[in-house]
């Protein structure tokens, strides 16, 4: 499977991971002191969502196209549709969908800064036309794992690293983004860490998620929504991200949000959503 950001832009695996995103940054920013935002696979950072027939692709249709009227009660997604807003109308384009490091972008205080790494050279062109220059947005062309090894520890001594890959390779993918977790926490154990994945066959999806718990010997968070039958080969069926050294309380916040996007992007009686916790240290009695 292959899942490159121009062509699935605003479909529902990008809300629900960009939802995600705001979240850990708007919890980051609860503490004064700045930090680093590194986007390793960034993409072009803003797409359009019409198709060659100049009409909205029918993920983008079933994505963000079953938000924009909603009126939600948990304000981290109205945050998200008033940040979409509010580029969109900077844009003066309604069919424009940001990419992570343009809502990162948007996000940063005079403290924080981002690092947006994306391999694609067409792709770094666009992402630095838009986003880029000055101290506190650099964009670099390069492989992102490398960028986790160069980047990290960073001098500010907090950090958020998302890891997005395209998944063209679904088993290496995999085994890609195991490996950067366990670098990335090697050199900076207390960073905070999201990976997105995508949800296929659920059975081989929590194989890795337990893998993974087990070979960082630490809590990951793990946050998923389903639209789709989870034990089908066809197609992208969810969205999942597990998150290291999860900051205060997004848990409990994302057992609030994500049950009230899923019911909003449903199709049927498929749809789902969980919140997770693995290797969970239980309460002191």
């Amino acid at each position: 499977m292959k899942y490159r950001h121009a062509f699935h832009a605003g479909n529902f695996a990008d809300v629900h991971k960009h939802v995600t995103l705001l979240c850990l940054i708007a919890a980051l920013q609860r503490k004064p002191r700045g930090f680093m935002v590194l986007d390793t696979h960034a993409g072009a950072g803003l797409y359009r969502l019409q198709g060659a027939a100049a009409r909205r692709t029918r993920e983008a249709v079933a994505g963000i196209g079953r938000l924009e009227n909603a009126v939600f009660a948990a304000p981290e997604l109205r945050d998200y549709l008033a940040l979409l807003t509010a580029i969109r109308e900077e844009a003066a384009d309604p069919e424009v969908y940001p990419g992570s490091p343009l809502l990162t972008a948007r996000r940063l205080r005079p403290v924080d800064r981002l690092v947006a790494i994306e391999m694609d050279v067409v792709e770094a062109a666009h992402l630095e036309a838009g986003v880029g220059g000055g101290a506190r947005v650099q964009v670099e062309r390069g492989d992102g794992y490398a960028g986790i090894r160069s980047r990290l520890p960073p001098p500010e001594r907090r950090a958020l690293t998302l890891i997005d890959p395209p998944y063209e390779e679904r088993g290496a993918d995999f085994r890609e983004v195991s490996s950067a977790l366990v670098d990335g926490l090697q050199r900076f154990a207390t960073g905070v860490y999201c990976a997105w994945y995508p949800i296929k066959d659920r059975r081989e999806t929590d194989r890795w998620r337990t893998g993974l718990a087990r070979r960082l010997g630490r809590e990951v968070l793990c946050a998923e929504l389903w639209l789709h039958p989870t034990d089908s080969a066809a197609g992208l069926n969810g969205s999942g991200v597990v998150i290291v050294n999860a900051p205060w309380q997004i848990a409990e916040r994302m057992r609030e949000w994500l049950p009230e996007l899923e019911a909003r992007l449903r199709l049927g009686p498929a749809g789902g959503s969980r919140v997770e916790i693995l290797n969970a240290v239980p309460a002191a009695v």
